[in-house]
C-alpha cells in the first residue's frame, strides 16, 4: 500500500461540490421528493446572446402514492452557481 501512495502521489484530491440537491412537494399528494443534479454530467449548454448558461431538466415521481410527475428546470452559470429555478406540478421546499 505504501508503494502505491508513493507511486500515485499520496492523498486523493478533495472533491469539489459536485451535486446540487433540492426538494419539491407534489401538488397532487403532498409528498416531499428529493432530487439532485450532477453538476459535472447532467448539465447541457445553452447560448443566450453573448453569455453561456448551463441548464438541467429533471422529472421526479414520488414513492408510489400518486404517479404525478414533477418537472424541475434549473439554470446555472459557467461556475455552476444557480441562476434560476422553476417547477411544474409542485413547489420547492426550502
Amino acid at each position: 500500500m505504501g508503494f502505491l501512495k508513493k507511486l500515485f502521489g499520496g492523498e486523493a484530491a478533495k472533491p469539489e461540490k459536485r451535486f446540487y440537491a433540492f426538494q419539491v412537494k407534489c401538488n397532487r399528494c403532498g409528498e416531499i421528493i428529493e432530487g439532485r443534479v450532477d453538476l459535472d454530467n447532467d448539465l447541457s449548454t445553452d447560448f443566450e446572446g453573448d453569455r453561456t448558461v448551463y441548464f438541467a431538466r429533471k422529472y421526479l415521481m414520488g414513492s408510489g402514492r400518486c404517479f404525478q410527475q414533477v418537472e424541475v428546470k434549473l439554470q446555472f452559470t459557467p461556475e455552476r452557481e444557480l441562476i434560476e429555478k422553476e417547477v411544474q406540478g409542485g413547489k420547492f421546499v426550502e
